[in-house]
């Protein structure tokens, strides 16, 4: 099965912490996404950029509404994902447990239901 673990935490620029400060928990997602790796299960990994970057859309009456800066201003934002194969729920959520956000942050831990590939098109992930 495929999970998503999103990570939802203070953005750097909220939490206080400096780029020194930060470098600790930077080796600590090396070293986790390492793990996810050579346990092979990672099929990907993004960290999003801050959310002041970010942008939303939405069609209202056939009209583009562009929105600038995050939907929902919260103290917790998306930060990134790790998409992972894992046996079963429980497998996904033990993966979860060691992810360094969960110190920290959320993480939601959401199955896929349908994946796009180029040679495949839709299909539900084995």
């Amino acid at each position: 099965m495929r999970f998503t673990l999103l990570m939802y935490y203070a953005e750097q620029g909220d939490t206080g912490m400096t780029d020194e400060e930060m470098a600790p928990w930077r080796d600590a997602f090396n070293r986790y996404a390492r793990e996810l790796d050579d346990a092979g299960v990672m099929v990907a990994a993004e960290v999003l950029q801050p959310s002041t970057e970010s942008a939303t859309l939405s069609l209202q009456g056939g009209n583009r509404v562009n929105l600038v800066g995050p939907f929902q201003d919260t103290p917790e934002k998306l930060g990134g994902f790790f998409v992972i194969e894992a046996h079963d729920p429980a497998a996904a959520l033990e993966w979860a447990e060691k992810c360094p956000a969960a110190q920290w942050g959320t993480l939601e831990i959401r199955p896929t239901s349908v994946s796009w590939s180029h040679d495949d098109g839709w299909r539900t992930p084995n």
